[in-house]
């Protein structure tokens, strides 16, 4: 029999109605033939007051310790799933990730997924069971601990699991009915797409859509597991597709951007005259590769003289103070005259694989947004995307006017 990996997130197993209705779209896909294994979130806001109970205890609080409360939620959520199907009359069984055991690296609290042997999940099926599996977790071998896949992890686990047992297909359910070309609330034009490709997803994922976890579509990419995310508010009985993510080869015809995505979360930094000299991109950047501070957007300007230069970057919003102290603390070792900062920056991207045949893509939205009077402060581009970083006050106008600009408002 083919198999399914269905995921729902804390939004589809919120109460216990919920879940009653989550037991019927299982119950579904077991009409349909399918042997099935669902993977689930902790109830929603659930794992925020886990974390607030953490921190409470101690601030200071011990990792190990923190994934043992913290995986807790899911194991909730995955008992009573397992009893709501037992009540539609399918045979169900509840498993914790170290059960399976879904075996991870030691780093508490974003531990990686090594390996996830299916022996057991293969016994199950064999027995007529529907696997239903606590997400967002699995276990250190050599520790024997518990470890946490960090925040959206239960996507992770599912695409996982998915490969691991060879599924025809992974379903991500949630609370919108699959991927847009936009927010649709800051474009209501924006449409529902049928197909995007893993590498399209995967950039939109990267850069602020927050549909699907950025580590799951790396595995589904990489194990070549189409993945569909669907609504779970969806009637059992009238489910609509989603939209469905494959391989290129999988999509007929493509446009050329498909989607536009933009993230808050990001802050700028500007190093004023720097020496230009050897090295001196690695003093800047070395020390905050070792704090684990992400940096994106980087723009060097060199002097008419050749001997300093300007040095333009972001990071995350939420790391910009302590990025700016690390600086500072290297500020003799640099040698820069000047630090300036802002937070009030947005990053708009436009995304698509026809950028890979297509010339001018990226000049035809910059002469839109200087239209609109939108000044650019950075630019990067890759094979199947640009991103702009602008001001905050005009993240709507940009957003809507590259919508247009691509035709996405018609897709």
């Amino acid at each position: 029999m083919p198999r399914l990996v269905m995921k729902f997130g804390g939004t589809s197993v919120a109460n216990v109605d919920r879940i009653r209705n989550v037991a019927r779209h299982v119950a579904r896909e077991v009409a349909a033939g399918y042997e099935v294994a669902v993977i689930v979130s902790a109830m929603s806001g659930k794992t925020n007051e886990l974390v607030d109970w953490v921190k409470d205890a101690n601030a200071l609080y011990d990792t190990a310790e923190y994934d043992a409360v913290v995986a807790s939620g899911e194991l909730v959520t995955a008992g009573l799933l397992a009893i709501a199907l037992q009540k539609e009359g399918l045979k169900a069984r509840s498993w914790q990730g170290w059960q399976i055991p879904v075996l991870t690296s030691e780093a508490h609290g974003s531990a990686r997924i090594a390996d996830i042997p299916s022996a057991n999940l293969d016994a199950g099926f064999a027995r007529g069971e529907v696997a239903v599996i606590a997400g967002f977790q699995g276990i250190h071998a050599e520790s024997g601990r518990v470890t946490t896949l960090g925040r959206g992890g239960s996507d992770t686990s599912a695409v996982a699991v998915a490969a691991a047992i060879g599924a025809e297909r992974c379903d991500i359910y949630t609370d919108v009915d699959g991927v847009y070309t936009t927010d649709p609330r800051v474009v209501p034009k924006a449409k529902r797409m049928e197909r995007v490709t893993f590498e399209e997803m995967l950039e939109m994922a990267s850069l602020g859509a927050k549909v699907l976890q950025v580590r799951s579509v790396e595995l589904a990419m990489v194990h070549r597991v189409p993945t569909t995310v669907r609504s779970s508010f969806d009637p059992p009985d009238a489910a609509r597709p989603g939209t469905l993510i494959c391989d290129e080869d999988d999509i007929v015809e493509q446009q050329i951007i498909t989607g536009i995505a933009f993230s808050r979360d990001e802050a700028q930094i500007t190093l004023r005259r720097v020496k230009d000299s050897p090295g001196v991109a690695a003093a800047i950047f070395g020390p905050l590769a070792d704090a684990n501070i992400n940096v994106d957007m980087i723009i060097q300007t060199v002097s008419g003289d050749q001997s300093t230069t300007d040095m333009t970057f972001t990071v995350p919003s939420a790391e910009y103070q302590r990025a700016r102290a690390i600086l500072d603390e290297a500020r003799e070792h640099i040698g820069y005259a000047q630090i300036e900062g802002a937070t009030d920056v947005v990053k708009v991207s436009a995304i698509g694989v026809g950028m890979r045949s297509h010339a001018g893509v990226a000049a035809k939205a910059f002469r839109a947004l200087a239209e609109k009077g939108i000044n650019i402060r950075a630019i990067t581009t890759s094979e199947i995307k640009f991103s702009v970083l602008i001001d905050a006050a005009y993240t709507e106008l940009a957003v809507r006017t590259l919508h247009s600009l691509y035709g996405l408002d018609q897709a």
